[in-house]
């Protein structure tokens, strides 16, 4: 933006110094191995490593990569009785998860939801015996603690974790790290379980945002160095930076908070209504009870006006977010919209996500894209791009 933009009087006006950018506990050790750094909410971290983004994408498929994610924000709930049933309870008042119902040792994929029905953030909650562990997106830390602070119960402690965050993903993964951790190896997607690594005490949980099998591995600041370096000396493993990450989640149809979701955004729409677990919806044991229930519990009944689907362009051309999206080759408004999209190493080809009126969502429906003043052809088609291969059994 330049000064003028900004309504600054004169090219000489006093620019206020930008906000200093928070380091990872794995600052040094990025540098170390060369990577290319960047601003990302408020942290400088990696975009990429000299291997570069495809390399780092299609090890991550074939092998492992190791990705640091300490930006993002991890978030103790604390029952000041003791009992973890109470902080179930009270999260379910915020959450349209079945929380109550959480084995412990064992984590769901849920959001926040605001009075309208729109997704606040998308989140992870972990049952541990004494407490919930919340990871929330690092773009909305701040805001998601202040949330939880300000809805929660008082005899819930909210506290921000200092830890360090590592995401350990790709189908060599389990093989690596049970090398260090061999009880490990026995986890299935979405155990969770505090395990020691390098004598350090970490919460692992076997989850993250690739569609490949892998692990999160929360620990102690002091101590993330050692553990990613004994990770990456195995010869599986590559480190992988957000460019690579951000084309993974694509390819696995992974929607991206403040991209493909946010608080204009219901999780019918989104095409995330698998998560509301049947304890919350209508007829269930807990029904409703939750910010926005009404329109969101109307919705999977009767379906949403518009929802989010995957995207194929049937050239070469990647499409990318917010290219305008229309039913038509020529003439006519504007029907949706493009939120993700780029090349997918692994597919081959460009790949994108967006959202259409429900009439237009079915696979194999053609649409188009506006691009440099042309409309491209795009198919819609089934989520994910690339299957899954999280270990469920």
């Amino acid at each position: 933006m330049s000064l003028q933009a900004a309504g600054a009087s004169s090219p000489a006006a006093p620019v206020p110094p930008a906000e200093p950018l928070a380091q990872t506990p794995l600052h040094a050790l990025h540098l170390r191995l060369g990577a290319k750094m960047v601003p990302f909410a408020g942290y400088a971290m990696p975009v990429q490593y000299p291997a570069g983004l495809l390399k780092e994408h299609l090890h991550t498929r074939a092998a492992a990569g190791l990705f640091d994610v300490s930006h993002m924000g991890q978030i103790a709930l604390t029952p000041r009785s003791g009992d973890g049933a109470e902080a179930a309870r009270a999260l379910e008042a915020l959450i349209p998860i079945d929380i109550l119902g959480l084995a412990e040792g064992r984590q769901r994929y849920g959001f926040l939801t605001d009075a309208a029905g729109g997704i606040l953030d998308d989140l992870m909650v972990a049952r541990l015996p004494d407490r919930l562990h919340v990871v929330v997106n690092a773009g909305n830390k701040a805001a998601g603690l202040a949330h939880l602070r300000a809805h929660l119960p008082d005899g819930i402690d909210v506290t921000l974790v200092p830890d360090a965050l590592i995401a350990l993903q790709g189908p060599k993964a389990a093989e690596v790290l049970a090398r260090l951790a061999p009880e490990t190896q026995a986890m299935r997607f979405m155990d969770v379980r505090a395990v020691a690594i390098l004598d350090a005490p970490c919460l692992v949980s076997r989850s993250g945002y690739t569609g490949e099998d892998g692990f999160e591995i929360a620990v102690p600041a002091d101590r993330a160095e050692a553990v990613a370096e004994a990770l990456l000396a195995s010869p599986e493993v590559l480190p992988v930076g957000l460019g690579a990450r951000d084309s993974l989640r694509l390819e696995a149809g992974l929607p991206l908070h403040g991209a493909d979701i946010d608080s204009g955004t219901s999780p019918v729409e989104a095409s995330l209504a698998w998560a509301i677990s049947p304890a919350r919806r209508r007829g269930g044991a807990r029904a409703g009870g939750f910010p926005g229930a009404e329109k969101i519990l109307a919705e999977m009944e009767a379906g949403p006006a518009r929802r989010r689907v995957g995207l194929r362009p049937e050239g070469r051309a990647p499409v990318r977010a917010d290219a305008p999206l229309f039913a038509v080759d020529s003439g006519g408004e504007a029907v949706g919209r493009v939120t993700s999209g780029g090349f997918g190493p692994s597919v081959g080809a460009p790949v994108a996500m967006g959202f259409l009126p429900a009439g237009l969502t079915a696979p194999g429906t053609r649409v188009f894209a506006e691009l440099r003043g042309q409309r491209l052809p795009l198919v819609v088609s089934p989520l994910p791009f690339v299957p899954a291969g999280f270990k469920r059994g």
